[in-house]
């Protein structure tokens, strides 16, 4: 019985970081690029308390300790695409992740492609990290117009002459492991050793997606499935805790037993 508690105990708590996941997914249902996170889960060691023997039952006889979450990878399923004509709003269609300086000189990665320009004329995010393009990266003051083709090719159209100035290349990063990426918050993700290192590449080539102007890719978080496994962690955790009130009975009425 006491067993029982705590095994029923690693389910309560187990479920319970799977709400706190379901909840986080949630709250980000309208964030651009969000990637939706799931619990996977393992179970614990197991008793045993009669093995397996040669002539024996076809079974040992083994009692497991419960549950224990293993990881919260996250999903890249494509999100939908949202069209705001904005030129330095930018959605990869396919794979692939927009490559920004973080403040330590770092790389980070995102899907979140609402850019702006920064004072002194570089692309940047809202948190300001700047987009690493190769080339030159810095956006005349006389800009009239930024135009960046599916190719990642910035060109930039000013005052001064009728035809396009191309200034650089946006290229994007992929990984073997993506689901390795360590978040960093502000929509930003960053290597580790499980993500493996990062291939880059223009878009379009080696596999990697293409850059849409004027679009913004939306979370990829599906509110009726995010609902539907939160009744399920709900009654998980419900039966759980019903295991946890039966053992308490048992300890109970074994405490109450009177020699005769």
């Amino acid at each position: 019985m006491l067993r029982a508690l705590y095994t029923a105990a690693t389910g309560m708590y187990a479920q319970q970081l799977n709400v706190d996941v379901i909840a986080h997914n949630l709250s980000n249902v309208n964030t651009t690029g969000y990637r939706r996170s799931r619990v996977e889960f393992r179970d614990l060691a197991y008793d045993i308390i009669r093995p397996e023997v040669a002539g024996g039952p076809p079974a040992g006889y083994q009692v497991g300790h419960g549950v224990v979450a293993l990881s919260t990878p996250k999903s890249y399923r494509q999100g939908n695409f949202e069209q705001t004509e904005r030129d330095l709003d930018l959605a990869i269609e396919g794979r692939g992740f927009f490559q920004v300086r973080l403040p330590d000189g770092t790389t980070g990665y995102t899907r979140d492609g609402s850019f702006q320009l920064s004072a002194n004329g570089r692309i940047v995010t809202q948190e300001g990290n700047e987009l690493i393009i190769r080339g030159n990266a810095t956006i005349p003051a006389d800009a009239e117009r930024i135009t960046i083709d599916r190719d990642g090719t910035v060109m930039v159209l000013t005052g001064a002459s009728s035809t396009p100035t191309q200034l650089g290349t946006i290229e994007l990063a992929f990984f073997r492991n993506p689901a390795g990426l360590e978040s960093r918050g502000g929509n930003v993700m960053v290597a580790t050793v499980a993500s493996g290192q990062p291939t880059t590449a223009s878009p379009g080539s080696r596999g990697a997606g293409v850059v849409l102007q004027g679009y913004l890719e939306r979370s990829n978080v599906q509110v009726l499935e995010e609902m539907v496994g939160l009744i399920t962690a709900q009654r998980a955790y419900e039966l759980n805790s019903k295991v946890v009130s039966a053992s308490d009975e048992m300890m109970g009425i074994t405490n109450n037993v009177r020699r005769g």
